[in-house]
């Protein structure tokens, strides 16, 4: 899409959201979670099939380089610098024969093209390296769009007694929304952190987000979420 499509689609689905607003404020809906005690940060899916360009699953480049991988280093450092526990997932299959009796892709296969995403080609799944783990963080792997779905996830964060998921990455529409849907219904307060939260396309972040916001979880920005973290090392050492 031109500059002038973007920013004309932007318009149109603003308006949408002021109009939605409204009817959502008067039925009781856009409440707040809140942020908790203790947060993790999920990303979900920034690995190099989504993050770089050449694969299907490539998401907006312009966005993925000048503010998703930019606002996911600031809030790495945060969290590192706080010792909050960091969980990266990612998405992979073993058996991608599509033809197979019997593949761990179930049926997704005959919606999208998850056999381009082979478990033996590491390069693919594998964190892009500008935010690559470091030590103490965890990776975790999923078949499924939710990162909860059929994965540890729920019992590692309640076994590091966290109550808050701040939820980054790629898709808006699809992995990132299921998390923070899963996340909720799981008893985590779940927020969306606004500039590294992607998609392939036009208007569907701003869309998922609007919605998210109404119905699911917290929006909020990486400077928010930056100054929530480190507000919560002040008090811990305030506390010392």
């Amino acid at each position: 899409m031109s500059d002038v499509d973007t920013r004309e689609l932007d318009r149109l689905l603003q308006q949408a959201f002021d109009t939605a607003s409204k009817l959502y404020r008067e039925r009781g809906f856009q409440r707040r979670v809140g942020f908790g005690r203790r947060p993790a940060l999920v990303s979900v899916d920034l690995a190099n099939a989504w993050t770089r360009p050449g694969n299907p699953f490539t998401c907006d480049q312009e966005k993925m380089d000048n503010e998703i991988i930019p606002g996911m280093q600031k809030l790495l450092k945060a969290f590192r610098a706080a010792s909050l526990p960091v969980v990266h997932v990612t998405t992979a299959y073993e058996i991608t024969d599509r033809d197979a009796d019997f593949t761990d892709m179930g049926l997704w296969h005959s919606k999208i093209p998850v056999e381009v995403v082979n478990l033996k080609d590491k390069d693919l799944w594998a964190i892009d390296s500008r935010i690559a783990p470091v030590e103490g963080e965890y990776t975790l792997l999923k078949k499924r769009a939710s990162a909860f779905h059929g994965t540890e996830l729920a019992g590692i964060l309640r076994a590091g007694n966290v109550d808050t998921i701040l939820v980054t990455g790629v898709t808006a529409c699809a992995c990132v929304r299921q998390t923070i849907c899963d996340g909720l219904a799981d008893g985590f307060r779940t927020i969306a952190v606004r500039e590294c939260i992607g998609d392939r396309v036009p208007g569907a972040v701003a869309w998922n987000l609007f919605d998210i916001d109404a119905k699911f979880g917290d929006v909020h920005s990486v400077d928010e979420c930056v100054a929530y973290i480190d507000g919560l090392a002040a008090h811990r050492l305030a506390a010392e």
